[in-house]
This record gives structure tokens, C-alpha cells and sequence, in this order.
């Protein structure tokens, strides 16, 4: 499974399209959001019991991707996007046995856990190496693959949707959606295997100290000792929580928002509702991210938290009064949810460098794990609260979204301590390393 090193010749442009073809598998995630109902009426589930399978995927994604970052950077892309591939697949596979013998359990541990590994090894598999591809550019080239993860359920979401309608949305309807979404998946990723490349020079394992690199580097064991690595894993676990709120419930939610109006949402309007919020996380991914190299991370991410705190607002005081606005400032957030993924491996490689980047962002996945529990945990719970006590409608959500907004701010301050790393973190280029002279440390803003 070693990285095939590309020929004199390659174009890097190819490397993007291998990213894709994994990106946008796992990135059926962000569909799940269209199993919800069938899942809830065929097995009595709640709204908060259908989002386990989507919450655990989030949790083995950030715990995998930290966990396995190390073993990525050492192995390369092909071995991980082969473990993702077969972890993703088996998950399907798994989750449609438990539908056909109606055991949630199984669609938990199959979709959850064993395709949550999935996502988080395939999720960084190309990171590091697309940045070293792209070092020039590292913001377009990170957003490229990652559009993928975002634009996964504008395929999947139509694509369940249509299943479940000729399958029937029981649970052998819903086995066999699971079955063909696993089979299809594996094919596709295969193409990515098949296709990556790493740059020449580019050999791992990797040893006990970095290759001659320019500018400051900093080992994944070091960056998490830092403050930018904590204040950056806030800002991306508050903006993933805002973002994932919306999303996992993005189906039941526009038709419980419209539902006592004169123009109520149909099943399959909510269907492709998630799928324009897909359409706009892709390309929130690919152009926020690419907006990142000319007005730099921090700037953008002043973007992402700010103005997304001023859309939850609007959603919350006029989202049930406007369906245009409703959906406007939905697609906003979602692009904004989009761009902070895409960003942030161009903002750990500003501050740490591209020696372990993919290390260091697969540890700070983790805020992903967290948000993952949280975004779906504070809607799913406070709706759910909220139609005990005889609510319905947007008054489901007007809590929750208040939390959202606060949340964002936090994300906001957290953003606006980020500095430079210190001197002592960094580690000292070879020739320095070499000198009997110390380092001088350079000064920290």
C-alpha cells in the first residue's frame, strides 16, 4: 500500500479528482437528514433517537481522523483512502442488515461507528498531500477535495430520496436503499485509490525529523501544547455546532417551519431543500476557502462566525414569516459551515507548518466529534422538548437557534486570540539543529 510517487510529467491537477471521488462518498453524512423520517416511522423512533447513527459518525470521524492522523502521515493516501473505503462500505452493509431485521442497534454500530471510521481516515487522507502539491495555493487546493464531503448529499440527498420512494420507506425499503448506497460507494472510492499520488521526493514513512522545509515547522506532538491549537479547535467545534444544527435536521425542520402556513413543504421540496444546502457547502468550501489566500484565515473566519451569528438571528425573528429568507440565510450558514472545513487545514499550516499537518488536523477533527454530538443534541433534545409542551412549528427552533448565535460569538473571541507560535514549539530547521549554537527564539506577537 505504499504511495505510488508521481512521474516526471504528473500534473497535480489530477490529485484533486482522487481526493473527490473519496470526498464525495463520505459525504452521503450529509443526507442522513432524509432517512430521519423514514427511520422514525418505520422503527417508532424519536427525532433525537434517528440523529444516533449521524452523531456517532461524527464522533468516530474526529476520533479517528486524531487517532489516525499519525498513521496517515506515515503510510500515505492510498493506504487510508483504502480504509476508507472498506470501513465506509462496511458500515452501509451493516446498517442494512439491521434495517431488514429491524435492529436499530446494527444501523447505529454499521452506519455510526464502523462507517464513522470511515469518514474520519478518508476525511484526511489527502490533506497533506495536496498541500505539499499545492503549497503556493494551499486554501484552493484543500477546498477542492473537501467540497466534495460538502457536496456528497446534493448526489446522496435526491439519490435517497428516489430510492426510498421506489423501495418503499419501510424497513426492508431502507435495507435495500442501505445495501445499494454501500456497493456504489465502493466502486467509486476505488477510483481514488487508483488515481492519487504523492509529490516526488515525497517518501514515507516519515523519520525522526522533518525534511528540509521552509518556515516555521512544528511537530503534531508539540502543536497540541500550544494555545493556537486550543483557540483554533473552539473556533471550529462552535462553527461546526452552528453549521451541523441546521443541517442533520434540515428536512423535518423547513416542513415544521412552514407546516401552519398557506404554503406547507412536501417530502420531497424538504429533499431538495438538503440538497441546496449541500450545493451550498460545496461552494462555501471551495470559494471561501479560495477568498482565504487573498484576505488571509483569520479574516475569513471573522466572516464565518460574525455574519453567521446575523443570519441565525434573522432565522430566528423572521425565518417563519419568508421561506426566500428562510432558505437565504440557511444557505449563508452552510456555506460559511462549508468554508470553515475547508479553511482550516490553510490555517494549521500558516501557524504549524506542513511538517505533520495532517496529524495536526486530524487531532483537531476532534472539535468535529464534539460538535457532532452537540449541534444535533440542542435541536434534536429542545424540539423535542418544545412538542411535549404543545409547540410547533418555528417555535420548536427559536431556542435553539439563540444557543447557536451565542455559540458563534464565542467561536468569534476565540478566533481574535489567535497569534503566532512561539519559538520554543517550532522545530529547528537542519541546519540549525546542526549548529553547537541555540536557537534564538524569534518574538511572539
Amino acid at each position: 500500500m505504499s504511495p505510488p510517487v508521481a512521474p516526471l510529467g504528473w500534473s497535480r491537477w489530477l490529485v484533486p479528482p482522487a481526493a473527490l471521488s473519496v470526498h464525495l462518498s463520505i459525504g452521503q453524512a450529509y443526507a442522513w437528514s432524509v432517512f430521519k423520517p423514514p427511520l422514525e416511522s418505520a422503527l417508532g423512533l424519536s427525532g433525537t433517537q434517528s440523529a444516533l447513527p449521524f452523531q456517532l459518525g461524527i464522533v468516530m470521524l474526529g476520533l479517528s481522523a486524531a487517532f489516525g492522523g499519525t498513521l496517515v502521515e506515515r503510510n500515505g493516501p492510498r493506504w487510508a483512502m483504502t480504509v476508507a473505503l472498506v470501513c465506509f462500505s462496511t458500515g452501509f452493509l451493516i446498517a442494512s442488515l439491521g434495517a431488514a431485521t429491524e435492529q436499530y442497534w446494527l444501523i447505529v454500530f454499521g452506519y455510526g461507528f464502523v462507517g464513522g471510521i470511515g469518514l474520519g481516515i478518508g476525511y484526511i487522507s489527502p490533506v497533506s498531500t495536496l498541500i505539499k502539491w499545492f503549497p503556493d495555493r494551499p486554501g484552493m487546493a484543500t477546498g477542492i477535495a473537501i467540497m466534495g464531503f460538502g457536496g456528497g448529499a446534493l448526489i446522496a440527498s435526491p439519490w435517497s430520496a428516489q430510492m426510498l420512494k421506489s423501495f418503499g420507506s419501510d424497513s426492508s425499503g431502507i435495507a435495500l436503499a442501505f445495501l445499494v448506497h454501500g456497493l456504489s460507494y465502493a466502486v467509486f472510492m476505488t477510483l481514488g485509490v487508483l488515481l492519487v499520488r504523492v509529490p516526488r521526493g515525497d517518501k514515507p514513512p516519515v523519520k525522526a525529523g522533518p525534511a528540509p522545509l521552509d518556515g516555521v515547522q512544528v511537530s503534531a506532538n508539540s502543536a497540541v501544547r500550544t494555545p493556537q491549537f486550543w483557540c483554533l479547535w473552539v473556533v471550529l467545534c462552535m462553527n461546526v455546532t452552528a453549521g451541523i444544527g441546521i443541517l442533520e435536521k434540515a428536512a423535518p425542520m423547513i416542513t415544521d417551519f412552514f407546516a401552519d402556513t398557506s404554503t406547507p413543504v412536501s417530502v420531497s421540496a424538504a429533499a431538495g431543500f438538503v440538497a441546496l444546502l449541500s450545493a451550498a457547502n460545496m461552494a462555501g468550501r471551495i470559494g471561501w476557502s479560495s477568498t482565504s489566500d487573498l484576505i488571509g484565515r483569520k479574516n475569513i473566519y471573522r466572516v464565518y462566525l460574525g455574519v453567521g451569528a446575523i443570519m441565525y438571528l434573522l432565522i430566528s425573528q423572521f425565518g417563519d414569516s419568508s421561506k426566500p429568507l428562510f432558505i437565504i440565510c440557511a444557505l449563508v450558514i452552510l456555506s460559511f459551515y462549508g468554508g470553515g472545513f475547508a479553511t482550516i487545514p490553510a490555517y494549521l499550516k500558516d501557524l504549524f507548518g506542513t511538517y505533520q499537518v495532517g496529524a495536526i488536523h486530524g487531532r483537531l477533527l476532534t472539535a468535529w466529534s464534539t460538535a457532532g454530538v452537540l449541534g444535533p443534541l440542542i435541536v434534536n433534545w429542545i424540539a423535542d422538548r418544545q412538542k411535549e409542551a404543545g409547540k410547533h412549528g418555528a417555535q420548536l427552533y427559536d431556542t435553539s437557534f439563540l444557543i447557536m448565535i451565542g455559540l458563534l460569538v464565542v467561536g468569534f473571541v476565540a478566533n481574535e486570540l489567535v497569534r503566532p507560535v512561539h519559538a520554543r514549539h517550532h522545530i529547528p530547521a537542519p541546519r540549525e539543529a546542526a549548529d553547537d549554537d541555540s536557537v534564538q527564539p524569534q518574538q511572539s506577537a
